[in-house]
């Protein structure tokens, strides 16, 4: 599966305040800097993201061959727009994919979804049944690729062995670095399995925080980025770039000047000595 290095967030579309053709050239946009994957999940903005993509997407024929979409299902939100939802849960289950699928299809205006990721850990997932969903739909072509989301090592190493997988879908900053010290990376480095990253730039905390961990962070990042002459957001995807499990990070932003800031990162490698100094910032001390 060819994505971009760079992927293009959408969870926050809905509030992004574009009408169709103001969301079409984003994307025309975006496509024009190399950034022609689009992450989605079908919860978002209350079920109602996909449409508004699929809408841009109608009113440009061709634009869909010219880009990748990943979507993501598995949540159950309760939302007018699914009624049959009592409560919040997660389902892996047969049928709740599959319906998912056709309906991120129809919304999506596509008759495929590149790489399907389930959202959230299911803790009643049966992976025997799941990895036959993946087949099926496979099968059907509805899905070319499959993967999970925040998902643990254990809960990939499971399904893994009965599917091939992508990715996972995981939250990783300079301020997040869980999948550092819980062998999410080092599993996706053992296995090939490259991440996708969301939230890397903490929701914007990485710029706006007034916590003494943002504050320090923040001024290693601009040093870094006045040495190298970029911005100090260009040298946080640097920073995650630098991993050696080859991470997609997903920027979501309506800015096309954020997305440049994001691919602007791409030519950068860090020395192993300034990504601990980011390293440092963030944890409040050296290393033992």
């Amino acid at each position: 599966m060819q994505l971009s290095p760079i992927i293009a967030g959408t969870w926050r579309l809905h509030q992004w305040g574009l009408d169709r053709a103001g969301l079409r050239h984003w994307i025309e946009q975006a496509l024009e800097i190399g950034v022609t994957s689009f992450d989605h999940a079908d919860i978002y903005g209350g079920y109602t993201v996909e449409a508004l993509f699929g809408e841009a997407l109608a009113s440009a024929p061709g634009l869909r061959g010219r880009l990748q979409i990943v979507t993501k299902c598995g949540i159950k939100v309760v939302s007018p727009q699914r009624p049959g939802h009592a409560t919040k849960s997660y389902d892996s289950g047969r049928a709740h994919v599959m319906a998912s699928v056709d309906q991120s299809l129809r919304a999506l205006r596509s008759d495929h979804i590149d790489v399907l990721l389930m959202h959230r850990p299911d803790l009643l997932m049966d992976p025997e049944e799941l990895a036959d969903t993946f087949r099926h739909l496979l099968a059907a072509g509805k899905v070319l690729q499959f993967g999970v989301s925040n998902h643990t090592p254990g809960q990939v190493a499971m399904l893994r062995k009965r599917h091939p997988l992508l990715t996972n879908q995981i939250e990783f900053s300079p301020l997040q670095m869980q999948a550092l010290a819980d062998g999410t990376l080092e599993q996706c480095v053992d296995l090939g399995l490259r991440p996708m990253i969301w939230s890397p730039l903490s929701r914007g905390r990485l710029f706006t925080g007034d916590d003494a961990q943002a504050r320090r962070v923040r001024q290693v990042l601009h040093d870094l980025g006045q040495q190298n002459g970029v911005s100090a957001a260009t040298m946080a995807y640097a920073w995650i770039l630098r991993h050696p499990s080859r991470p997609w990070p997903v920027a979501g932003s309506s800015r096309i000047e954020g997305l440049r800031e994001a691919v602007a990162a791409l030519p950068l490698r860090l020395s192993s000595e300034d990504w601990y100094r980011v390293w440092q910032a963030s944890i409040g001390g050296e290393p033992p």
